[in-house]
């Protein structure tokens, strides 16, 4: 985008793989700069699911005002254009009270359309998609290689690690024969905010740890019994909302298909997968440069208040 970011207002967001404390770092910086968090979690909007989302709990939430939990029947789907809508119209409200804005969350193609804005996408190809993930599994590199002959520009702006973006810039152009850079050129719209990005930063080794003990205090905490709740509250299992980690596992035991112990494995297995395609698009991402901080409970916060104090100096804001 040409536009200044002087043009643009500050924002700070706090993102990370998950179970990387992500939540905790956001909840100490917003008590100590007068915030409030915007959640960008893509199943805690929804009602009910509350112990396998890890959702704020009752303290943290009396200590900072938190938006978009709980905003959404598990029945619904809660696209990426409703949260970048609902998140807009928050900021301007925690802005209008004086207060500041935080984004905390770990559902990054909501964090991207909220930077970078959304354009009308082409519809979905279910046979494309498949046929491109295939190509993708048989080389990633080969799979980058053609989108750099079909779309440079896109390929340029993606990057080669991130999977979502290459096949869905592939199936753009291959369902409509143009590529998905002429699509964003002709939506593209002045951005809105100037982000600060920062991350907490693990071992992979500790945050894998981290994800273990997550899975076992969910499943200790009554997952099950909230699942069982759930289902017999009329919500299908098909239902996007019952297709989080965790929960959609936990519906596959209920229904038969696997015991409780393989269960819990996969939850841990599928979690530690998504921690890592979390990473690769950190690492690759290109909606602002990303901090990388220590853990809340390692001082992370402070680092994160110098950032933004420093970002507010830098325009005039203080």
């Amino acid at each position: 985008m040409s536009e200044s970011a002087d043009s643009r207002m500050p924002l700070l967001l706090v993102v990370g793989p998950t179970a990387s404390g992500k939540s905790s770092l956001g909840l100490e910086v917003a008590e100590a700069i007068g915030g409030e968090i915007i959640s960008a979690d893509a199943f805690a909007v929804y009602r009910g699911l509350d112990i396998g989302t890890d959702k704020p709990d009752a303290d943290a939430r009396s200590r900072v005002r938190h938006h978009l939990v709980d905003v959404a029947d598990p029945t619904e789907r809660f696209s990426a254009g409703a949260f970048v809508q609902a998140a807009q119209t928050a900021i301007a409200e925690i802005r209008g009270r004086g207060a500041t804005p935080l984004v905390v969350g770990g559902t990054h193609f909501w964090i991207r359309a909220l930077i970078e804005g959304l354009f009308p996408s082409p519809p979905h190809d279910e046979g494309t998609a498949r046929r491109l993930a295939g190509e993708w599994e048989l080389s990633p590199a080969a799979t980058y290689r053609r989108l750099i002959e079909v779309d440079p520009e896109a390929a340029e702006r993606i990057g080669p690690r991130d999977r979502q973006r290459v096949l869905r810039a592939l199936e753009v152009f291959d369902t409509t024969g143009t590529p998905i850079s002429h699509h964003w050129s002709k939506h593209r719209k002045k951005a809105e905010y100037d982000p600060l990005i920062v991350a907490p930063e693990r071992p992979r080794q500790e945050l894998y740890a981290k994800i273990e003990f997550r899975v076992d205090a969910m499943i200790s905490s009554g997952l099950e019994e909230e699942v069982r709740r759930i289902l017999a509250s009329g919500v299908p299992r098909e239902a996007h909302a019952l297709k989080a980690i965790g929960y959609r596992q936990i519906v596959d035991f209920i229904e038969g298909e696997c015991d409780l112990e393989s269960a819990i494995t996969e939850t841990k297995a599928a979690s530690r997968r998504l921690a890592k395609r979390q990473l690769t698009w950190l690492r690759g991402m290109t909606e602002g440069e990303l901090h990388w901080l220590s853990p809340a409970e390692r001082g992370g916060a402070a680092r994160a208040i110098r950032l933004w104090n420093d970002t507010l100096e830098r325009r005039g804001l203080t």
